[in-house]
């Protein structure tokens, strides 16, 4: 058995650095090891990584794998302040009544009232959501605003 210092890396398996583009006497002479002509005889040479050659490549022949929220997303349905303003002073405005008038196409997962435009009317509006704005302009105009 050697010893520790005595240790050397088998005969073969470690070879010299190749010096491509030395001269003939390098042994890599003329087209340094690249062939004569051709894509990969080029400055720049070669296809991307993944490319087989015009073939569907194996990253685009496999199915999409991964999450995707699309199943467990939330859909409300959305209406403007400035769309309540059709309705009588003091009435009560819920996803059904909004429904029933066609302010929205189906109730969903919950309504959300938004603040574009000015609320002239005092409502209770009925509603899952609100926007910031929205609320504030609903009670602006001395009405209230009532989260279900």
């Amino acid at each position: 058995m050697p010893k520790l210092h005595e240790l050397r890396p088998n005969p073969g398996s470690k070879t010299g650095r190749r010096r491509v583009g030395r001269g003939r006497g390098s042994g890599m002479g003329k087209n340094c090891g690249s062939g004569n002509n051709g894509q990969n005889s080029r400055s720049g040479g070669g296809v991307r990584p993944g490319f087989e050659g015009g073939q569907m490549p194996l990253q685009r022949r496999l199915p999409k794998a991964g999450f995707s929220n699309h199943r467990f997303r939330v859909r409300m349905s959305t209406v403007n302040v400035e769309a309540l303003n059709r309705f009588e002073e003091g009435t009560e405005v819920t996803p059904e009544l909004l429904l029933e008038v066609g302010l929205i196409d189906n109730v969903a997962d919950g309504v959300k009232v938004l603040g574009d435009g000015t609320l002239d009317v005092a409502l209770t509006v009925k509603a899952n959501r609100f926007s910031t704005g929205a609320h504030e302009k609903i009670h602006a105009a001395g009405g209230k605003a009532e989260v279900i």
